[in-house]
């Protein structure tokens, strides 16, 4: 693995990771990290499908593990949603610049994979030959609306740039409910208790996020469910939708349903969805994830013709 620096379309520089393969590529795969995490937590996962002879790159997102100025608080973005998008397109264009004609996958998880879904229409043309999305979810209207004014509220009050222990109860709080025996209070991120342990010891993850944060991904969430939106996606957009049924994030694999149903009637004819029974919200983690990686590869590949 090799890291470099890219400058953010909000504030700061950003660090990028690349896992090359030996010899010539087949494909490019970039990953987009979730919200209080970074890209070096998927470093097992690039190495395997660096193996299998893709090129994977990752940038750690504005206020988030090797991109967080020194001294800035954690989760602190300049620029909201649109910058947050701005900056993953902007590894897209430089690897596609790097590597012309390589075809070229997109993989979101979590946030990320919120992420991914406003590039998939804010830039339609980009020659995706097919994008992935993990752990990801679908909103009631009504929820959305009081969540992202308690956002505004707590923003008014607290300031954009300050943690925000209240919101961050109010959107993961929930979340250990249901889950036998538990430990910590990120359970409910993977059933494999050594991956949780690494979680809550990583002093880049877990963190207490702001309310400019959470109101910019409240925002993005609100943007992808738009109807106008979810149409403007290419038509012939492979999509692959990977999920726990555990994970509360997706409500239980309901809201992931949801996504793909709206990916299918927004005009989409390649969508598919792979619930992994008992799995949490981080499948590319999970016990069984040898499973999960030989499923996102032979999805993979099937696209690579």
């Amino acid at each position: 693995m090799k890291t470099e620096k890219m400058k953010s379309a909000g504030n700061g520089e950003l660090l990028c990771r690349f896992w090359e393969p030996e010899g010539t590529p087949r494909a490019a795969i970039q990953l987009v990290h979730g919200i209080a995490e970074h890209g070096g937590r998927y470093d097992d996962f690039a190495r395997f499908l660096a193996e299998k002879g893709f090129l994977v790159a990752a940038e750690d997102h504005m206020g988030h593990g090797g991109s967080l100025p020194e001294g800035a608080q954690p989760g602190c973005i300049s620029g909201g949603w649109d910058a947050m998008v701005e900056d993953v397109h902007r590894l897209t264009r430089r690897l596609r610049e790097s590597c012309p004609g390589l075809p070229f996958f997109l993989l979101g998880h979590s946030m990320g994979s919120f992420l991914a879904r406003t590039c998939l229409y804010t830039y339609p043309r980009e020659g995706l030959r097919g994008a992935i999305l993990s752990g990801t979810a679908w909103q009631p209207g009504p929820v959305l609306a009081v969540g992202r004014m308690l956002c505004a509220g707590e923003v008014k009050k607290q300031g954009a740039d300050s943690p925000s222990p209240r919101l961050q109860q109010l959107m993961f709080g929930s979340y250990t409910k249901g889950i036998p025996e538990v430990r910590t209070p990120n359970d409910w991120i993977c059933t494999d208790s050594a991956v949780v342990d690494a979680y809550t010891a990583d002093p880049l993850c877990g963190f207490v996020p702001t309310g400019g944060l959470i109101a910019a991904m409240l925002e993005g969430i609100a943007r992808n469910q738009r109807k106008e939106n979810l149409a403007a996606m290419p038509g012939d957009l492979p999509v692959l939708f990977i999920a726990g049924d555990r994970d509360p994030v997706g409500n239980m694999g309901k809201g992931v349903r949801q996504s793909e149903a709206a990916f299918r009637q927004a005009g989409l004819g390649d969508v598919s969805l792979k619930l992994y029974p008992g799995a949490r919200h981080e499948v590319l983690n999970e016990t069984d994830k040898a499973r999960v990686w030989a499923d996102v590869l032979a999805w993979l590949e099937a696209r690579l013709g």
